[in-house]
């Protein structure tokens, strides 16, 4: 019985809990069809509402036109509330142009106070919300000019309308409502502009100014026009000027409008006087003291970024260009600012491609993000960054070095001087003509005197200087040759940069710098960076100059200055790497030797083809050679890296000592040494006299290393086939050598040909007439360096440009082609530099940019431009052809 009634009761309470549930759900149902349709109702209301709204807004502006300019400014107002409160950027785009467009014409009318559109913020009740009207459109302005292309026609028009907007209602200027007795009102009202403006800031005003300057100049014609430019930039100054350029606007200014590429170029080529208003703030002297100090600088360059922090270094130099005053009395602060931010781009340079790194056209490789929608800007960056190292900065910056004389020497200056030559007198308007024009100077030899304290404020400035350029050189990879060659420019700068070097320190010369390179001080860095610049330009220089600007004309430096540097860089090298500094060396060490080594190189191939230096003056007569050969056979570093850098410091009889003694440890290392206990591997040849080249190449081409490097014994077979008598104890193999060396340098053979004038070998041309030319060049490499491994003399005078091909010179940057041109055809070179010298009209001479070869008795013309007009040549000693290899140098340079 207990368990029915139990079971019915749980029935009960299940129904009840159920029928429970099925209300509240319906309750939610009916809730949420409530609330459905409440938000369908208030969407088509807001739709209707709107509909409403835009209907009325464009019944208002589509009255007629003639009466647009008499609308009552509080029917605007009003109409501008209604269309605000339904704004869609998609939707009104043209009602909001519109509205613009009546607002500004409002603010034209004479004499109608009750029209301008202005006159609203006089109003007691509305002013507040007029203000904040006028701050919504006016940031709907800077929305709309964000997505605008100033390139397309139509927007370009819109770009100058919302501008117009923004410089109208952000300076009081033209509001007509305070002329005459409305003056008064003038400082309430600039009080309300400044209200704006600084509304404007916060919500982003300068990144929108960026966004538009970037898409109108940021290629290689800018599609602002003069009139936006003007008001962009105009627009950009109010609030620096406004608030008597505070570090936080200074520093928006620099981010978003100073780091806009070329900007400063385009507002001197388009719209001159706000470079005036610029002088007039003196601002470029705000920004040098601004950037001056390292916080704020580093915080500049960390928000732009490689890329825009080039933009932002290439404007202030070419505002530096033109603000020469500025540029004297802050040059220590222009300095230093350049060098932080040319180092900050700096770290993000790298040496190669990898996954990540992108492609810069001015810093090369770099591991930060690239923006590439600046590369169409990046000519107009480069002619900026070019104020740097061209001769009005150089002159300012180095003015201390530049101002002083070069002493002349009274027994120097007895002696008849070269006259100058007429072609020197003409004003040189080339870059690369004037770094061959003579200097006509009479001077002193100058050599390391010293006494100049290397704490003095001079030479503090003069070494900061040099740092920068040094870094310029290091960080802008790309145009590293054009820096180099404005930096030779002026024919003193380097003489006179090498007299202040010879006057630092109190004995001045070697001794002050071997010191610096053990001191890791930023004075001792200062030092060191002020002489690898120094190396770097001159290496450069005595690249570009020919014989005769270098041993007749002399240009910049005197040979008996050449052979005193030369002594200072051969005695500084060697002391870097006996002394150990090389072998350890990383980073700024290592690129001052290679600078350093660089430049002595140059000057000693320099003295190779043609002497400057007396007798035994590379040699190092401190330097024992059985100290050496001992250090070598112990494996020292520093023996090896003597012979690797500088082995011309050691005597010639030493050093062909030096490489017989390791032809012998080779060889018995390799068993090719008769001992009592053994004996060497023997290779043994048969050659025909009548084919005597034929049958050595098929015997020994096949050889491999070692067996070429053992004994090799030749039997030689007559006409008849028969043994000739003899054995061969080297002196017949020495024979088979001479003459197959004898056989292979014959012209007549054509796979060597001689230079005219001295008749030196080099390999011909048309060579590959022998169908295995290529493995009788390797073939003959083979016999040479069994002649050279052998100790065995062969007469083989070859052409100097030939061997500096096989030493791999050709692969320097500074390797010139026309340097080595006289050994191959000293006429022809003549001819060619005497293009230089030159003095009359170059077209006179009828230069066709081409030259002419023999080849195989056929004469055919070679074009040295592409697409260049070339006319026959029927006299082979005309000279007409020579300016085609000048093309070669100057693009070269």
């Amino acid at each position: 019985m207990f368990s029915a009634s139990q079971s019915s009761k749980a029935q009960f309470l299940d129904k009840a809990r159920q029928a429970r549930e099925e209300r509240r759900e319906l309750k939610e149902r009916e809730r949420a069809a409530v609330q459905v349709q409440a938000l369908i109702r208030r969407f088509l209301c807001r739709c209707r509402l709107q509909r409403e709204i835009r209907r009325e807004v464009e019944d208002f502006f589509g009255a007629n036109e003639s009466s647009s300019s008499k609308r009552s400014a509080l029917s605007v107002f009003r109409i501008a509330r209604k269309l605000l409160f339904v704004f869609n950027h998609k939707e009104d785009k043209e009602r909001f142009e519109k509205l613009c467009r009546c607002i500004l014409s409002s603010m034209d009318v004479e004499n109608e106070p009750k029209v301008w559109y202005v006159s609203l913020a006089l109003s007691k009740d509305l002013t507040l919300l007029w203000i904040k009207q006028i701050k919504d459109i006016l940031w709907f302005c800077c929305e709309f000019l964000k997505q605008l292309k100033p390139d397309i026609l139509q927007d370009s028009r819109l770009v100058n309308l919302h501008l117009t907007m923004l410089v109208t209602f952000t300076d009081t200027s033209t509001w007509k409502i305070l002329r005459g007795k409305g003056e008064t009102l003038r400082p309430a009202m600039n009080h309300i502009c400044a209200n704006i403006m600084g509304h404007l800031n916060q919500k982003g005003f300068y990144s929108v100014l960026q966004i538009l300057l970037t898409n109108g100049l940021a290629r290689s014609r800018p599609s602002l026009s003069k009139g936006s430019l003007t008001a962009v930039f105009s627009l950009a100054l109010r609030p620096v000027v406004a608030a008597q350029f505070s570090d936080n606007l200074l520093r928006s200014f620099l981010i978003h409008i100073m780091s806009v590429p070329a900007i400063m170029t385009h507002l001197a080529t388009l719209t001159p006087e706000r470079l005036a208003v610029i002088e007039s703030h003196d601002l470029f002297r705000k920004f040098i003291l601004f950037l001056s100090r390292e916080a704020q600088c580093r915080d500049v360059c960390v928000c732009l970024e490689g890329s825009h922090t080039l933009c932002l270094l290439g404007n202030l130099v070419y505002l530096g260009s033109l603000n020469d005053k500025v540029l004297e009395e802050e040059t220590a602060h222009f300095v230093g600012v350049l060098i932080h931010m040319l180092s900050y781009c700096q770290k993000y340079v790298s040496q190669k491609k990898s996954n990540l790194t992108h492609w810069h056209p001015v810093l090369g490789w770099f591991s930060q993000t690239v923006d590439y929608g600046l590369n169409e800007s990046m000519p107009l960056l480069t002619k900026q960054l070019q104020h740097l190292w061209g001769v009005h900065m150089i002159r300012i910056l180095f003015s201390d070095v530049l101002s002083k004389k070069l002493l002349e020497n009274q027994e120097i200056a007895q002696l008849p001087t070269q006259p100058v030559s007429p072609q020197n007198s003409l004003p040189m308007k080339n870059l690369f003509k004037r770094a061959f024009q003579k200097s006509a100077s009479v001077r002193n030899i100058l050599k390391p005197v010293g006494g100049k304290r290397v704490d003095s404020a001079e030479v503090q400035k003069v070494c900061s200087i040099c740092v920068l350029y040094q870094t310029t050189l290091t960080t802008l990879t790309q145009i590293r040759l054009q820096i180099l060659t404005g930096l030779t420019y002026l024919d003193d700068l380097l003489p006179k940069l090498w007299a202040f070097i010879c006057e630092l320190g109190p004995q001045g010369g070697l001794k002050l710098f071997l010191e610096c390179l053990n001191n890791d001080t930023e004075e001792s860095k200062r030092l060191l960076a002020m002489l690898m610049l120094f190396c770097d330009c001159s290496r450069h220089l005595i690249t570009i100059l020919d014989d005769i600007e270098v041993y007749e004309e002399q240009i910049s430096f005197k040979l008996e200055e050449l052979v005193t540097i030369s002594s200072f860089l051969n005695s500084f090298v060697f002391k870097m790497i006996w002394d150990g500094i090389v072998e350890n060396a990383r980073g700024e060490t290592l690129e001052l030797f290679h600078s350093v080594h660089g430049w002595l190189m140059v000057l000693y191939e320099r003295d190779c083809r043609r002497r400057f230096a007396p007798e035994d003056h590379w040699l190092r007569k401190d330097l024992k050679p059985s100290v050496l050969f001992q250090e070598l056979d112990k494996d020292k570093k520093r023996a090896q890296l003597l012979l690797q850098y500088i082995p011309h410091v050691i005597p010639h009889k030493n050093r062909v000592l030096l490489f017989r003694n390791m032809v012998t440890k080779e060889k018995e290392k390799l068993g090719l040494v008769e001992t009592s206990s053994a004996s060497p591997h023997v290779t043994h040849i048969t050659i025909r006299r009548s084919r005597m080249l034929e049958d050595g190449y098929e015997q020994l081409r096949q050889l491999s290393q070692n067996a070429m490097k053992g004994v090799i014994r030749v039997k030689f077979v007559n006409d008849l086939g028969v043994d000739e008598a003899g054995i061969d104890q080297d002196g017949v193999f020495k024979e088979f050598l001479e003459e197959i060396i004898k056989k292979v340098f014959d012209p007549a053979l054509n796979l060597f040909k001689t230079t005219s004038g001295d008749e030196r070998l080099y390999p011909s041309p048309t060579s590959y007439i022998h169908e295995n030319y290529l493995q009788l060049f390797e073939f003959v490499g083979k016999m040479l360096g069994k002649a050279v491994y052998e100790g065995i003399v062969v007469d083989v005078p070859f052409a100097s440009f030939f061997l500096s091909q096989l030493l791999g010179h050709h692969h320097s940057i500074f390797y010139s082609s026309v340097d080595e041109l006289p050994s191959l055809d000293s006429e022809f070179y003549k001819n060619l530099t005497s293009i230089k010298r030159y003095d009359g009209d170059i077209s006179d001479l009828g230069l066709t940019l081409s030259y002419d070869e023999d080849v195989m008795g056929q004469l055919v013309c070679h074009e040295l431009v592409p697409g260049g007009k070339t006319i026959p040549v029927t006299n082979e000693n005309n000279a007409s052809e020579v300016k085609g290899t000048q093309s070669v140098r100057f693009c070269r340079i």
